[in-house]
């Protein structure tokens, strides 16, 4: 019964740590074998279970199916450059590996039954794993340290085996005591084989063990060490023998037991175990994964308003050191705001007075404050003057100093509940630093968005103003037009016309930017028509562009009509012309030629010079950036920001190619 107790444990141990090895994300070839030799370790610890008789055939059978599966591993770990199994099956070596434990399976089957050719095979299968473990061991260089507990594993697995079949060999059977206890070591290994699987990296399996489960482990081995001990007491007492061996006996188990129940129960016990392995296993406090993940969560949740926003904040420090109350305190102009509290309710007049004193105190120095340090201890706060009485009165513990921009912002003033504070260490200090900038970010980020969405909205409304300056200057410029030649052709009819048909033009420019100006919110009535490019082009060029020189040259390759707003399109063309006449000098040429794209789904226009030209970090950095100019007061720089984003919207293209002291091209791609 005992024995089977032995498989029993060492089934379910193999079994659970095969369901950790297939939890890990990452794939590789020493993951896919160490899948296969722990699956094969589990079923040949549940053989028993399988079986309602068990032959010493079958046990040897289900040995070398185990054997075939660590000895293929092994023979994979002879190289550290094998990518998949079909590399490690290449290799001669690997066959010759794994001939033993294939030849032990099919014994059976090539007449040869007789049980001393079984432990034979077995005990050379035990030296083999022993020889392939001294060269593994050997060859492994500076990886030497993260073999040794697989080294160790499969030594004292291959010693056992040796010495059962060796015993085997000689006596013509297997001792029953050996059987027994192979389901027990086997269990009894398994922290070798999980020590080994965290230590090499370069098999790509990563085993995470919390912190509770090591706690659990280590009082199942205060447990059985005290039970161990008590079963000695009790073998040496029925050792002794007498009349009284057996009550003794019974006696002692019950006290044990009850013993042991009462250790386990209390919490001082627990807590001092816990410390222990905080101390002697563990070099950090807090499983910090575990706990940035938790921070993480609290501070991704959705706020819209700026209280939920300062709440967050507070819940986010009073989770990360495990405390139930608090509050978040804004310090300005001498004062103390509160922003948001937890289970807190309102500070008293002493309360406040502490904390205003504190404030002087942060800012000097960004310290955090243990209250109960400060009453017992208060020389570890050098420069810090406190009236100890009204100290007393506090009924916080930990005060957390914000600072923005190095300037003390505010405060997070924390408390737990009775008997679970926490001692203010270094490594909590360092650890509610760290939250405290996490922390920090949040809050400060979110109220510059919030500050930041309140700014667009005036920022919408200077840029709408450039706009309408920059249809001034336009507005502006025809008027300049009419006037300059008014003295000249003011008797011409047909100039006395076109300046009446000016007039009213800009007479509805004028009066379409008041109507942006006072409505906000009125709806923009389209006014895409089918255009003719060309047209509109030359239409640009006698009425806005006639005052400047050189006069541009249009011509025609193909055309088609297409559907835009003239207006606007007129705007662009007369940007991009001014600019190119601006660049150039009078005696220069500017051209601007129309033609159909090679699939004919394009209208491009080319407005080609030869003026002064652009470097292409101008074009990168400055050419379509807003309110960048290079005309100083003469110019509003959105030109050619108002041209890329007309063509971004209809769904075109402008592209710009140019080369200093030679000239530039912009090419309008307008779909048709």
């Amino acid at each position: 019964m005992l024995a089977v107790v032995g498989y029993a444990v060492s089934a379910i141990g193999y079994a659970f740590l095969l369901l950790l090895i297939l939890t890990v994300r990452k794939s590789g070839l020493a993951k896919y074998l160490l899948v296969l030799a722990t699956a094969a370790t589990s079923v040949w610890s549940g053989v028993p279970f399988f079986f309602a008789e068990l032959s010493i055939e079958k046990i040897i059978f289900f040995d070398n199916v185990k054997n075939l599966f660590w000895l293929l591993f092994l023979a994979s770990c002879l190289k550290d450059n094998f990518k998949n199994i079909q590399q490690v099956l290449a290799r001669k070596e690997t066959w010759l590996i794994v001939s033993l434990p294939l030849f032990g399976m099919l014994i059976p089957y090539l007449g040869h039954s007789l049980e001393s050719w079984q432990y034979l095979i077995q005990t050379t299968i035990a030296l083999e794993f022993l020889v392939l473990l001294e060269v593994i061991y050997r060859q492994s260089g500076d990886n030497r340290w993260a073999l040794k507990p697989l080294i160790l594993y499969l030594a004292v697995i291959s010693i056992f085996d040796f010495l059962t079949f060796a015993n085997a060999l000689m006596i013509d059977q297997v001792h029953v005591y050996y059987l027994s206890s192979r389901g027990f070591i086997y269990a009894a290994l398994i922290p070798l084989l999980v020590l080994a699987i965290r230590r090499v990296k370069n098999w790509g399996v990563e085993i995470y063990i919390s912190r509770d489960i090591v706690l659990h482990s280590t009082l199942l081995l205060v447990a059985g060490g005290y039970l161990l001990f008590m079963a000695l007491v009790g073998y040496v007492v029925k050792y002794i023998g007498g009349e009284w061996d057996t009550s003794i006996q019974v006696v002692l188990i019950f006290l044990s037991l009850t013993l042991l129940l009462a250790l386990f129960m209390s919490t001082s016990f627990r807590t001092r175990i816990k410390v222990f392995i905080t101390k002697h296993f563990f070099a950090n406090q807090f499983d910090y994964r575990h706990e940035w993940v938790k921070l993480t969560e609290c501070l991704e949740s959705p706020q819209t308003e700026i209280n939920e926003i300062n709440l967050t904040a507070l819940r986010g420090f009073l989770q990360a050191i495990e405390y139930q109350s608090g509050c978040l305190l804004r310090y300005q102009h001498g004062e103390l705001i509160k922003l948001a509290d937890v289970d807190h309710s309102d500070l008293n007049d002493d309360e406040i007075t502490v904390l205003l004193t504190l404030s002087e105190f942060f800012k000097q120095k960004a310290w955090i404050i243990d209250l109960t340090e400060l009453r017992t201890h208060p020389h570890n706060y050098e420069g810090l003057k406190i009236n100890h009485a009204l100290l007393n009165q506090a009924r916080f513990q930990i005060i957390v100093p914000l600072y923005k921009d190095n300037e003390f912002w505010g405060m997070a003033v924390m408390l737990g509940a009775q008997h679970a504070t926490k001692k203010l260490n270094w490594e909590l200090r360092d650890y509610i630093n760290a939250v405290t900038a996490q922390v920090s970010n949040f809050l400060f980020h979110q109220q510059a968005a919030k500050e930041l969405a309140e700014n667009a909205q005036f920022a919408a409304f200077t840029r709408m103003s450039a706009f309408v300056l920059h249809d001034l200057k336009n507005v502006l410029a025809q008027i300049d037009l009419i006037l300059c030649n008014a003295e000249q052709h003011k008797n011409n009819p047909e100039f006395i016309e076109d300046t009446f048909e000016t007039l009213h033009h800009t007479k509805a420019r004028m009066e379409k930017m008041l109507s942006q100006l006072t409505e906000k919110h009125s709806t923009v009535a389209s006014s895409e028509s089918l255009v003719l490019l060309s047209q509109c082009i030359e239409q640009v060029v006698q009425q806005r562009c006639a005052t400047l020189y050189p006069t541009p040259n249009v011509s025609v390759n193909s055309e088609t009509e297409v559907v835009l707003d003239k207006e606007k399109f007129a705007n662009v063309m007369y940007h991009l012309i001014s600019n190119a006449q601006q660049a150039t000098r009078d005696d220069g040429q500017i051209d601007v030629i129309l033609d159909k794209s090679d699939n004919e789904k394009y209208m491009l226009v080319r407005i080609v010079d030869n003026g002064c030209g652009m470097s292409e970090a101008f074009i990168q950095t400055r050419l379509f950036k807003p309110f960048d100019t290079t005309k100083g007061n003469a110019g509003m720089g959105i030109g050619a920001f108002d041209a890329k984003m007309f063509l971004d919207k209809i769904g075109g293209q402008l592209s710009v190619e140019s080369e200093e002291g030679q000239g530039s091209t912009f090419t309008l791609r307008i779909p048709i």
